[in-house]
């Protein structure tokens, strides 16, 4: 039997509090002006004192449990991204899986910053396709907030928090058509470490650190490497990328999206963009702004939708599904 995962339900969390533009710039040598042109970021959301990363990312969970149709005991894989766990140990997938009341399966985090929600859908659709799970929530939650440096502007302007998630099933090949996850593609540059990293450990400082990021390189590297990986895996499905209908990016910078858009030949009214007003939530921007599409009926069942991330690692990668 050959199995397949399509994607069941997609859910979405952002906390209630919004920290605009001009509330940063009381805060740090900035404008609105300065972060829009740079970066497409207008506002976004910041956890309440006391709400953590299992609380964002238990309450997505649930929604796309409810626009499944689902329960949490009819879960028996859960993989969460993150990179703002709420302990050291156990995982945070291991502390949802509590939250929500889920039976005793596979519950485990996935590390790969804002490439983590690509990580841990292929990691998840292997385990499924295998047989060895049957449903399985797949998860980015963070609470970047957390570990910024308030007082650096070139970084503290550029993340928020929340939480998305996917449900997929396991299904036979042949049925449901066409329908889901047809590829995925994932790599690692571990020598450029330092273009973006957190400057504190477990094992170094003993301490959580604060991001640190040399943007420019950054930028330099996301479009050319970004752009590679949606080609492979479009490649690897032995689809043209011209043949996409949505492009969901990982929500890390404007220029950089329509950077990707023009290298590719895409059109901008492809792309399902939510930097504005949620600016870069990391693992969890590809599924908020997947459920974005959806909620406002651009994105339907049948369509073909190619998501992208770079991160911290450096990571980067693709994945290409039929919604």
């Amino acid at each position: 039997m050959s199995l397949k995962a399509v994607l069941r339900g997609c859910g979405a969390f952002l906390p209630e509090q919004v920290l605009t533009n001009q509330e940063l710039s009381k805060r740090v040598d900035t404008s609105d002006e300065w972060i829009t042109e740079r970066t497409g970021i207008r506002e976004r959301h910041i956890a309440a004192e006391g709400e953590l990363t299992s609380d964002l990312a238990a309450r997505a969970a649930q929604a796309a449990l409810d626009n499944a149709g689902l329960k949490a005991d009819d879960i028996d894989l859960i993989v969460v991204a993150t990179t703002t766990p709420d302990l050291t140990f156990p995982s945070t997938a291991a502390i949802v899986q509590a939250k929500l009341g889920a039976g005793a399966g596979a519950a485990f985090d996935v590390q790969a910053v804002c490439s983590g929600f690509i990580y841990a859908l292929s990691t998840a659709e292997k385990f499924l396709i295998s047989g060895q799970h049957k449903r399985a929530l797949v998860i980015g939650a963070e609470t970047f907030s957390r570990i910024l440096d308030w007082e650096d502007r070139s970084t503290c302007v550029l993340f928020g928090d929340g939480a998305g998630a996917f449900v997929l099933e396991a299904v036979e090949e042949a049925d449901e058509g066409d329908r889901g996850v047809k590829a995925s593609y994932m790599r690692c540059d571990g020598r450029l470490v330092d273009l973006l990293y957190v400057d504190g450990g477990v094992s170094s400082t003993g301490t959580v650190g604060h991001v640190r990021m040399q943007g420019n390189k950054v930028f330099r590297e996301a479009v050319t490497r970004i752009s590679q990986a949606m080609v492979a895996v479009c490649d690897e499905a032995n689809i043209p990328v011209t043949d996409i209908d949505w492009f969901v990016p990982h929500q890390a910078n404007e220029r950089i999206i329509q950077g990707v858009v023009k290298k590719l030949d895409l059109r901008s009214d492809q792309v399902i963009s939510t930097i504005a007003g949620q600016g870069n939530t990391s693992a969890a921007s590809i599924p908020l702004a997947y459920c974005a599409g959806v909620d406002d009926g651009r994105i339907k069942s049948g369509d073909l939708v190619l998501f992208e991330a770079m991160g911290g690692g450096l990571t980067w990668g693709a994945a290409l599904m039929r919604a």
